[in-house]
């Protein structure tokens, strides 16, 4: 196994080859699922990633293959995106992104655990929030505040589309301002852990290999999925999900009692 890894330069010490070829393919199934049935791969990626990513790790990367596959939504539809609605959000997150990233890199490894375990149960079995329609200032302060808990939770993606469904947007205008406000929010997190000294250089060969898979999955997910009867294929989904979320928090449990 150590011969595998030294074969491998870009392999983020200490990360097993097999670790990183399992997340290789889990990130193509992820943007699948998010391609062909709307669930929120970002959430399960996040899942996931959390079992075997050391904590102060997890968010940084995972928000990097997260830029990675919303630019490419956005760039593509760039001509539908609502920037009067872009501009307040990316203030907004500005904001967010410096007050969560003080935060986040002082918080103990077993605290981000069980942020992330309680939030993917939340994203799973919670109903959907329904917001009103938020003027310039408030949706500002939505973007804040949906940057502030990105740098805890990472997939926030459930709450941006909150602050823009009661919007009066074209299905492609809806996407295109989803996909773009989300590559605002994860690349301005990105900075601010690039700023507090997060050192991405390691784990760039995992983060480049993740990206291309979760294109390819996003290319592949409606002919990989669609055969799937979708209310069993949610039954499962949240199950999974659940299963992973109560591993995070025994694990962190443990940490804390150790």
């Amino acid at each position: 196994m150590d011969e595998l890894a030294a074969g491998l330069p870009l392999l983020p010490p200490g990360l097993p080859p097999w670790v990183a070829l399992l997340l290789v393919g889990v990130s193509f199934l992820t943007s699948g699922m998010t391609a062909a049935l709307g669930l929120g791969g970002g959430v399960a990626l996040l899942a996931v990633m959390a079992s075997f990513l050391p904590p102060a790790a997890l968010i940084p990367v995972h928000g990097v293959i997260q830029l990675g596959s919303n630019a490419g939504r956005a760039v593509i539809q760039r001509r539908h995106v609502v920037w009067r609605l872009v501009l307040p959000f990316a203030l907004g997150s500005l904001a967010g992104a410096l007050a969560g990233g003080q935060m986040a890199v002082t918080l103990p490894g077993w605290v981000l655990k069980s942020a992330v375990g309680l939030f993917v149960l939340y994203a799973v079995w919670a109903p959907r929030l329904k917001l009103g329609d938020l003027g310039p200032l408030a949706f500002g302060l939505g973007g804040a505040l949906a940057t502030f808990l990105t740098m805890f939770v990472g997939a926030t993606g459930p709450f941006v589309g909150a602050l823009l469904a009661p919007k009066p947007l074209a299905r492609l205008q809806l996407v295109s301002t989803l996909a773009t406000c989300m590559t605002l929010q994860h690349g301005l997190k990105i900075l601010a852990f690039g700023l507090l000294g997060f050192a991405f250089g390691p784990w760039l060969g995992l983060i480049a290999a993740m990206v291309a898979t979760g294109f390819l999955g996003t290319l592949a997910g409606t002919r990989l999925l669609h055969r799937l009867p979708e209310a069993r294929f949610r039954v499962g989904f949240r199950l999974v999900m659940t299963l992973l979320a109560l591993q995070l928090l025994v694990s962190s449990l443990w940490g804390l009692l150790a």
